[in-house]
């Protein structure tokens, strides 16, 4: 058997920065996403740098039998993963009660069942190995979020469940680390339907996606329980906790309100 770390949501962004930053610490890839061109390139780019190439599964994890299949893939090829890293995710903003029904259950489905579906399924094989799970949280699991409800919630769930396996896995040699990033600019804000920057203005909390891939490899490897990436976003987090949520959700709503105006003038 050989061991992998198997990545989801690699196609771009934040995934395919840790792709890259695992593959260059020396770990063999399985690279899991529905954008198989995407994929293959970044596969095709790691194996030029010198690394193994990574595996590519081109996969929805919003299906039901996703996990399923990827445990059958890894079982075919005799791969075991020594980690696993959850980054696959989307965003969507509007009211609530305005946003399609469907799509928001879609969004829970996958920023939720699938990141739980695939932390539980391979323990046995973290632990033997003493590997560990790295999911990908956000900062604004910390906060409410009028505008972008679902979205804040399923972090916030991110996070909570992240370190609670912590700590029930710790005594078998099983990292788990919740990674919080702030705003990036990647493919995630035209999916949500936001100004890629986040807001109207210059975003100084933002970090580009290799930062915080890197920020989050080392926070892994020691063995954080949560990562906050970039010396801001810790900053702003630590005053966070002592605002009240009363206060907060008129200042996350104008938030996400000029964002989402931002970006309609933009397609005037």
């Amino acid at each position: 058997m050989r061991l992998v770390t198997l990545i989801t949501g690699a196609s771009s962004g934040i995934g395919a920065e840790l792709a890259r930053v695992f593959a260059a610490h020396g770990h063999e890839l399985v690279l899991v996403a529905r954008r198989e061109h995407e994929l293959a390139a970044l596969a095709d780019e790691i194996a030029a740098a010198g690394g193994a190439r990574p595996i590519v599964l081109p996969l929805d994890l919003g299906r039901r039998d996703a996990v399923a299949r990827i445990a059958a893939e890894l079982a075919a090829r005799e791969l075991e993963p020594a980690n696993v890293v959850n980054n696959a995710g989307f965003g969507l903003a509007g009211a609530a009660a305005s946003l399609d029904r469907d799509e928001q259950l879609a969004l829970i489905d996958l920023n939720v069942r699938a990141l739980t579906e695939l932390s539980l399924a391979f323990i046995d094989s973290l632990a033997g190995h003493r590997g560990g799970i790295l999911n990908v949280a956000s900062v604004v699991a910390f906060l409410p979020g009028p505008g972008m409800a679902a979205y804040y919630a399923s972090k916030a769930y991110v996070l909570s469940f992240s370190e609670a396996l912590h700590r029930e896995l710790k005594p078998r040699g099983v990292r788990v680390t919740a990674l919080c990033p702030g705003p990036v600019a990647t493919g995630f804000q035209a999916r949500a339907g936001l100004r890629a920057d986040g807001s109207g203005e210059r975003n100084l909390l933002a970090l580009p996606a290799r930062r915080v891939a890197e920020i989050g490899y080392r926070g892994f490897v020691a063995g954080k329980r949560v990562v906050i990436a970039g010396i801001g976003n810790r900053i702003a987090m630590f005053f966070v906790r002592f605002v009240p949520h009363a206060l907060l959700l008129p200042i996350v709503a104008d938030r996400m309100r000029d964002a989402r105006a931002d970006r309609d003038v933009g397609k005037l």
